[in-house]
């Protein structure tokens, strides 16, 4: 679609709207910025709109007449797809665009995106760092924190893309389709929005919708929906297995990891010489690995960033040690699937803190992967009850209940002995206490820093 001249809504205000409104602006769209809330401070968000221009805001409702002159809607992933106005605009026959599909329609190069429950930050900027060592072009945008649209008039044909893509965006793409896509996994996760889990899958492999032969996808062998979809894909399909020695692909063998391109087999590298902990992110090395070969980066290139590698922030962050008591903020586990592999992660008896935005999740799997190695669990947030109780039908007692996330964390440094470790891993949403999850991990790491010896 040829931008120029059209009338075009962008339904959202924060970060991802206001980078799809500037980048419409370029085009000379006539933009329609619109927001349910009618409490929105319109003054506050002109000034985040400096320099762009043909635009006026919106708030509340849009009426019949303004819905029926659109050429185009913009959609904000927090925009869940099925509000009555958003089926209102479908029934209207007027065209849906994501974040994501408006980028990549401006945008040029190569685009190689990442999906999954967990593990997608870790991976998108490992894969940034290896493909950056290669390429003098390189973005890492999407989920990861850089909106994909306010980098999409800087790339030109040889520009490498690098986007972290959530399930909210992949509800809206139309043509988006990446040379090389992965997706690390599919555990329960925002059934609020997706309303069930089919949809939530469909929504994950919706990544690979316009991919064919000429492109490939990389997904974990261990996750049975994905082990299914690779005999029904179109892509080119790469393995890679933390259980398993594949014939193809990348596997976990003992300490190392190995490559293999089906007739000659090579160690990628040691785990001993990886920065980060856990077989998790040995999975998001493999598949970040996996996708950089696939573009045509050699081992060498990629061994040498993964030996540099760090952890992402908040992702089983290291933060500082008191007394003898390590601190670890995985403000990013927002699921139990992630807060179970930062469980599995620690090695020390662990005062795990937990709690926050009820997503639906259920937390039965990951109160039984504490195993012996949560001393106690402190509770705050929406969800503390139901979590508690939860945990008391598995047989696991030693809870406590806190009204702040400063109060948890005394809480824990009051019994935490030397050895020991206190992991701020929540299984839930920060949502309703903070902001994101962003805020809550830096909360965390700036009361732990101020701790008393």
């Amino acid at each position: 679609m040829d931008l120029m001249d059209k009338k075009v809504l962008v339904f959202g205000t924060g970060v991802s709207g206001i980078a799809a409104a500037k980048l419409l602006s370029r085009y000379h769209a006539e933009i329609i910025l619109f927001d349910g809330n009618t409490e929105l401070n319109v003054s506050a968000l002109m000034t985040k709109l400096d320099g762009v221009e043909n635009y006026r805001v919106v708030l509340g409702e849009l009426s019949h007449d303004l819905l029926h002159s659109l050429d185009l809607v913009v959609l904000s992933p927090g925009v869940p797809t099925d509000l009555p106005l958003v089926l209102a605009i479908k029934n209207a026959g007027i065209c849906i665009w994501g974040e994501i599909e408006l980028a990549y329609q401006c945008g040029k190069g190569d685009v190689l995106a990442i999906t999954g429950t967990n593990g997608k930050t870790t991976t998108t900027a490992l894969l940034g760092q290896i493909m950056a060592s290669a390429y003098q072009d390189v973005k890492v945008v999407g989920n990861i924190g850089t909106p994909y649209t306010s980098m999409a008039l800087d790339m030109n044909k040889d520009t490498v893309t690098v986007a972290e893509i959530s399930s909210f965006q992949l509800e809206t793409i139309q043509d988006f389709c990446p040379k090389v896509s992965a997706i690390l996994n599919i555990t329960p996760d925002h059934l609020d929005r997706h309303h069930s889990m089919e949809n939530y899958i469909n929504a994950k492999l919706d990544i690979t919708r316009n991919q064919g032969i000429e492109h490939t996808v990389v997904l974990n062998y261990e996750d049975p929906v994905l082990r299914q979809f690779g005999e029904k894909t179109q892509a080119s399909v790469v393995f890679f297995s933390c259980k398993r020695a594949l014939e193809k692909g990348f596997y976990l063998d003992g300490t190392d990891i190995i490559y293999t391109d089906g007739s000659h087999k090579e160690v990628l590298i040691g785990i001993d010489d990886l920065n980060i902990l856990g077989s998790h992110n040995y999975e998001n090395v493999m598949a970040a690995s996996a996708m950089a070969i696939s573009y045509g980066v050699s081992l060498d290139c990629i061994r040498a960033v993964l030996r540099l590698f760090q952890a992402v922030e908040h992702r089983i962050e290291y933060v500082t040690e008191k007394r003898g008591v390590r601190f670890y903020n995985d403000s990013k586990g927002t699921n139990p699937d992630a807060a179970i592999k930062g469980i599995q992660a620690m090695n020390r008896p662990t005062y795990l803190i937990a709690g926050g935005y009820d997503k639906q999740s259920t937390y039965d799997e990951w109160i039984e992967s504490f195993e012996g190695k949560v001393q106690k669990l402190v509770l705050i947030g929406q969800t503390k009850e139901k979590i508690a109780k939860t945990a008391l039908e598995h047989g696991f007692a030693e809870i406590a209940f806190a009204d702040t996330l400063e109060e948890a964390i005394t809480i824990c440094y009051e019994n935490a002995k030397e050895g020991d470790a206190v992991l701020l891993s929540p299984a839930c949403a920060s949502w309703g206490m903070f902001p994101n999850y962003e805020v809550r991990g830096n909360i965390f790491k700036e009361f732990v820093r101020g701790l008393e010896e």
